[in-house]
């Protein structure tokens, strides 16, 4: 490729293998002697299971094993885990939702799975699993978020009374009723943040592997050490004695991060025949058992005084938690997401009372943005309510209560701290690109045309790029002259190879052809994770840091080599030379020299192998203004996206091309959850009714513009290269920029609307013929 330096826009360096077929994901991975599994699940949402009958499929041709619950009980196999423990606002401790790998006395959704069958060919694993008559006794349930919660509901859990799991607040609780009491105008919106499906391109897969002494897992994952630990304390095995194995990745966006009970299964399965054993999901059974997004329902407030200035936010959320607590189910409406209700304003006070509900349906967990898109959509819908109901201009409220550029560092009133930001003039710069001003006279020409257009904005703010310690293991072949780093993040769409490379190489001055990067494999990456926007932000810097610490121990190493003063060696396109000299020493032959003791001052070890640790100290948080502009025609609903504006600021950009890529893919996501993706359970007997593409619509290509984008970037005051997240920014800031566009496009004529995602064309004509179909 090259030698390249930040901020370059360098195309990626993994796209020819992938685009030409040379890829590895887990479904091109074939080992001997190999088995088929097959997931019996649950055909209803809520049920007793009075008996099992295996006998038929345990004697069907080709059956190998076949796995339930009691076989769960009888290897004393663990359940699923929760990570994230919540304490309500009365002090007491989130219950337990105990999920074996295969129901036990109870399923709880469509989907849930009830057996394991594994034979020879999945044809034959298939076929027997519809041998198994199971004894079903149908139980009531309960799908609806908000009717889950109410008196009278069927119980999911008998030990979750009312399906309440927990009910937290953050914020300032009495500061922020005494701001209501005193407020001048209060504003009440009340909204749903839709239930969606992840739909990754690549769906999930688990093969595994027993050799009697050492279990193996192939799976796609987003960081190998998570599933390693998950599964380990699953099946009660020594982690050290698991090694997880990731490939390529088509797509994560969070849910590829924890376990699903399939891996588990499949290792277990593995063990009791001693022969791999592989599961892959197709598309339909990936609606009812991938975890699934969002799912909230919302009343949010804010108080303001007699000048539209900011007193107060107070929000209360009901967020669907599923049948089950997921791995990080309980963290995604608490603290991931919370804080960020804040949005970019100078709030003197906020409160925000979550409560967890548990429903009959698929758990939910981090899909991308994981919190923060719903609290940003919550907060922007209600700034635009807000300036409707005060007779504001949307700029011109948030330019009244942004936080100003003086006060950074600025602690909000939900406790975080963001360190840098020009937010006004970001949404300035959003408003000049979208040409905002010349928008009235493109509205009367389409009302000449019979449509109605809309223009609306976001701003945003994500807390991101925090967590634990990402580890840069690097180590150099002076002979190949080639240099290997490892890395525990793991790639699924970002570029990782590209980006890791490019610092590398920019503090290095070594061509991008001579470094390799390993990732994907428990037994010799370091821990990491990728999610949260965090791998280049941490496991970035910890590349920058292995990389100097290379040059500082090979200039000490060049300087006793060469006799001269570590002082008087320069560095630079690598290349070690003293200073007003032509004597030089390569980097590689440097670190050739580091091997032998005998090159090295006093007290260095020998070669220039590095591992280096970034612990991040505070998280980064991107913001931005996007803006969207809409037009829509009455007479059949159809919503048209003409033009999407996006202004972000990254803090120093690593590779915008890659970042431009970032953005795109959100907003699309983004698009597709306000515009089109609804998942659907019918109330009564709890089965999902969007359960395939023919009934769940996912954004294509002929839905949307092309994207204007760019920067405005504010370099970050919290890690070494100044970075800020970006993977998560579009789909934060695409939902409520295209619906505020829509209500404005509606609220035109015939008086002021709301609009809750998706707006569905039957929607959307339903609300611009409101008017007429009053008057019939």
């Amino acid at each position: 490729m090259g030698q390249f330096g930040i901020g370059q826009s360098v195309t990626r360096i993994e796209d020819l293998r992938l685009l030409t077929g040379s890829g590895r994901f887990t479904d091109d991975v074939q080992l001997e002697n190999e088995s088929a599994a097959f997931v019996l699940r649950s055909p209803h949402a809520a049920a007793a299971i009075k008996g099992i009958d295996t006998a038929a499929a345990a004697g069907a041709p080709g059956v190998l094993l076949v796995l339930t619950g009691a076989d769960v009980a009888a290897d004393g196999v663990n359940p699923m885990p929760n990570m994230f423990p919540v304490k309500s606002l009365d002090g007491t401790e989130r219950p337990e939702t105990y999920r074996p790998l295969l129901a036990q006395e109870r399923v709880r959704y469509v989907g849930d799975p009830v057996a394991l069958v594994v034979a020879e060919t999945l044809a034959q694993a298939r076929d027997s699993a519809e041998m198994i008559e199971v004894d079903y006794d149908v139980l009531p349930s309960t799908t609806d978020t908000f009717k889950a919660a109410q008196d009278g509901a069927p119980q999911v859990h008998d030990n979750i009374p009312g399906n309440l799991c927990f009910d937290w607040g953050k914020g300032d609780r009495e500061a922020t009723e005494a701001a209501f009491e005193k407020a001048d105008h209060v504003t009440v919106l009340e909204l749903v943040n839709n239930r969606v499906v992840i739909n990754p391109m690549e769906p999930r897969a688990a093969i595994g592997d027993f050799d009697g002494d050492k279990h193996t897992l192939y799976t796609p994952t987003q960081g190998t050490h998570v599933l390693r630990g998950a599964v380990s304390g699953i099946l009660n095995i020594d982690s050290e004695k698991l090694r997880v194995v990731t490939g390529d990745v088509g797509g994560g966006f969070g849910m590829k991060i924890f376990p699903h009970p399939e891996q588990p299964l499949v290792v277990w399965a593995a063990r009791k025949l001693r022969r791999p054993v592989r599961w892959t999901s197709d598309r339909s059974e990936g609606f009812v058992s991938d975890i699934q997004g969002r799912d909230h329902v919302t009343r949010a407030e804010v108080a303001t005084d007699s000048d539209g200035r900011f007193l107060a936010l107070r929000v209360t959320t009901w967020a669907a938690l599923g049948a089950y607590l997921s791995h990080f189910g309980t963290y995604i409406p608490t603290e991931a997401g919370t804080g960020m209700l804040n949005g970019l304003y100078a709030f003197p006070a906020a409160w925000a009372n979550v409560k967890g509900v548990m429903t009959n349906t698929v758990p939910t967990d981090a899909y991308r943005g994981a919190g923060r898109p719903e609290a940003i959509y919550c907060i922007e819908r209600l700034v635009d309510k807000c300036a409707r109901e005060l007779g504001l201009s949307p700029d011109e409220i948030r330019r009244r209560n942004f936080i100003a550029p003086d006060q950074l560092p600025y602690t909000t009133a939900m406790g975080d701290t963001y360190d840098s930001g020009e937010f006004t003039a970001i949404m300035e710069d959003g408003m000049a690109k979208a040409d905002w001003a010349g928008f009235a006279a493109r509205k009367v020409d389409s009302a000449a045309r019979g449509k109605l257009r809309g223009i609306g904005m976001s701003t945003y703010v994500e807390k991101c790029g925090g967590g634990n310690p990402e580890v840069a293991d690097v180590r150099i072949d002076a002979d190949a002259e080639t240099i290997t780093f490892y890395m525990g993040t793991m790639s699924n769409g970002q570029g990782h190879d590209t980006s890791y490379k490019q610092i590398m190489s920019d503090r290095l001055g070594v061509d991008t052809d001579n470094m390799v990067m390993v990732q994907g494999d428990s037994d010799v990456v370091p821990a990491g994770l990728t999610g949260g926007s965090r791998s280049v932000t941490v496991g970035g810097v910890a590349v920058a840091k292995a990389s100097e610490e290379i040059v500082e121990k090979g200039r000490r190493v060049a300087a006793h080599v060469m006799e001269a003063a570590d002082a008087d060696i320069e560095y630079s396109d690598g290349t070690f030379r003293i200073a007003g000299t032509d004597r030089t020493m390569g980097l590689f032959e440097v670190a050739k020299a580091a091997l032998d003791p005998a090159n090295l001052p006093e007290g260095e070890e020998p070669g220039l192998d590095t591992t280096a640790t970034q612990a991040p100290e505070a998280a980064t948080f991107p913001n931005g203004c996007h803006v969207c502009e809409v037009e829509i025609d009455p007479e059949t609903g159809d919503v048209e996206i003409l033009r999407y504006t996006a202004v972000d600021d990254f803090g120093d950009a690593i590779n915008p091309l890659l970042i431009a890529g970032q953005v795109h893919g959100g907003v699309v996501q983004g698009i597709g959850q306000a515009l089109q993706e609804h998942t659907v359970y019918d109330e009564e007997s709890g089965q999902l009714v969007s359960g395939s593409f023919m009934d769940y619509r996912m954004p294509r290509a002929d839905d949307l513009p092309f994207f204007e984008f760019s920067m405005r970037n504010t370099p970050c005051a919290t890690n070494p290269l100044g970075i800020k997240g970006t993977g998560e920014a579009g789909a934060i800031a695409a939902c409520p920029a295209a619906i505020n566009a829509i209500v404005d496009a509606l609220s035109a004529d015939g008086g002021p609307v709301e609009v809750d995602m998706p707006a569905t064309p039957d929607i959307v004509w339903a609300l611009a013929n409101r008017g007429r179909m009053a008057a019939e």
